[in-house]
C-alpha cells in the first residue's frame, strides 16, 4: 500500500455540530455494515491520522462523522452524558472507548451498564489497541470510537 501524504484538518470538511465541536465528513471512502469506514492510520501521543486528516485533539468517530475536540466533563472519566449524544444519533453495535497512550481515563460502572441496558458492547482499551480494535470491528459492524488521544 502506498504511502499516504498526511493532510491537516481543513474547514471546508468540517461543518460546526455540538457547539464546539469540529465534525469533519470526508467523502470516498469504503462502505461498510457501519457506513462509511473510517481508517485510522496511526496513533502516537497526542496525534491521530484517519484517513489522511492529523488530529491533535481527543476524537470520536460515528459512522461517517470524525469528531475532533471532543472532550468529556471530567478530562479522564468518561460519563454517560460525554457520549449519550454521539450513542443515539449512531446507534452502533458496539463502542470503543479509548483510555489515552497509559491509560488514564476511565469507565465508570454507570457508564458500562448504560451500554450494557442499549444493547451495546462496550470495549476499553488504551489508545493504540483501541485504534486496532475500531479499525478491524468497523468492516463489519456498526462502530463508535471514543478516543483519548494523551495520558
Amino acid at each position: 500500500m502506498p504511502a499516504r501524504k498526511n493532510v491537516h484538518l481543513h474547514p471546508k470538511d468540517c461543518i460546526d455540530s455540538w457547539s464546539g465541536f469540529h465534525v469533519c465528513v470526508r467523502h470516498g471512502l469504503e462502505s461498510g455494515r457501519g457506513g462509511l469506514v473510517r481508517l485510522i492510520e496511526s496513533y502516537d501521543f497526542g496525534r491521530i491520522v484517519i484517513n489522511g486528516i492529523v488530529y491533535t485533539k481527543d476524537v470520536m468517530i460515528t459512522g461517517e462523522k470524525t469528531i475532533s475536540g471532543w472532550l468529556r466533563k471530567e478530562g479522564h472519566l468518561l460519563q454517560i452524558a460525554d457520549i449519550s449524544q454521539a450513542i443515539e444519533e449512531s446507534a452502533p453495535e458496539v463502542a470503543i472507548v479509548g483510555t489515552g497512550y497509559d491509560g488514564m481515563m476511565s469507565v465508570p460502572e454507570e457508564t458500562r451498564l448504560y451500554f450494557q441496558r442499549k444493547g451495546i458492547e462496550l470495549l476499553v482499551e488504551k489508545t493504540r489497541q483501541a485504534c486496532d480494535l475500531f479499525n478491524a470491528l468497523s468492516k463489519t459492524k456498526r462502530a463508535l470510537a471514543a478516543l483519548h488521544l494523551t495520558c
